[in-house]
């Protein structure tokens, strides 16, 4: 399994599109660094402004951890392109190629080999939400220094300084279960398809309804939205309350983690059982 999961690891990051993500995600966060650099104070005016006549302000509220999650509010609208845009080609890839009639003339089990591709699908997510946060986070520090995250939401949280950077970890953990559900609704489509269009195409056309869905405060939606795993993907953001309801955190994570293994599971039955020699 393990020779298995490092060929399938070497496809990916010999294969072009792998580094659009991370390209991708450098020019975004430093587009969102330079904004903020020209424009930050406006922002945090924006955000304080009510305030203002009322409480006196002081220390470094324009800092590096407040720059991070402004990119994780901004960022995560185009991640999941960015993760369907490999995932959806792992196993729909082989099948254009028609690889699969060669892979499995050797000892390889059907289950072994989706097994494998589908860990190398969550590396390559891990590792795209991993140098997100990184490059972000430190990026953001060596910019504009450290301090409290000022956050509006209903109300204006102050998260402390001393605070941040476990928030900021827990929200990108979160995160990264998040597009984890999204690479493998991905990587089910891409066992439906022969190229890889159709399965980054339905991710995104899948994502994009059931986030209007859980978006619309709507009766006619109400009782779908527990069964939709769109409304679950943005409880990142509970990191950032004064006091973060952890029961809830942890509740949603579960269900994202449910869902992956969902995904893989009746994706993986389906590759073991479908016709792919002929």
């Amino acid at each position: 399994m393990i020779r298995l999961l490092n060929a399938e690891l070497q496809k990916i990051f010999l294969r072009g599109r792998t580094y659009i993500g991370f390209a991708a995600v450098a020019l975004i966060v430093m587009a969102i660094l330079a904004a903020v650099y020209v424009d930050g104070q406006n922002l945090l005016d924006f955000a304080t402004g009510a305030l203002d006549g009322i409480f006196y302000f002081e220390g470094n509220l324009l800092n590096g951890y407040f720059t991070t999650y402004v990119i994780l509010n901004s960022l995560f609208v185009h991640i999941p392109f960015l993760v369907a845009l490999v995932t959806g080609d792992l196993l729909a890839g082989e099948a254009a190629s028609g690889t699969f009639r060669q892979i499995l003339c050797g000892p390889v089990s059907r289950l072994k080999l989706v097994t494998a591709k589908f860990f190398a699908g969550m590396t390559y997510t891990a590792l795209l939400i991993g140098f997100m946060a990184v490059f972000s986070m430190v990026a953001g520090v060596l910019l504009f220094g450290t301090g409290d995250i000022v956050v509006l939401k209903k109300a204006l949280n102050f998260i402390p300084e001393s605070e941040a950077p476990g928030r900021l970890i827990g929200a990108f953990l979160f995160g990264l279960l998040a597009m984890g559900t999204v690479a493998s609704l991905s990587f089910f489509f891409s066992s439906l398809a022969e190229n890889s269009i159709g399965p980054i195409i339905g991710t995104m056309a899948v994502v994009i309804f059931f986030t209007v869905i859980t978006a619309l405060n709507m009766s006619i939606f109400k009782y779908l939205r527990p069964f939709l795993f769109t409304t679950y993907m943005t409880d990142w953001r509970a990191f950032f309350d004064l006091f973060p309801d952890y029961a809830k955190i942890t509740r949603s994570a579960f269900i994202l983690f449910l869902h992956i293994v969902a995904f893989y599971s009746i994706t993986a039955y389906r590759f073991v059982k479908k016709d792919i020699l002929s």
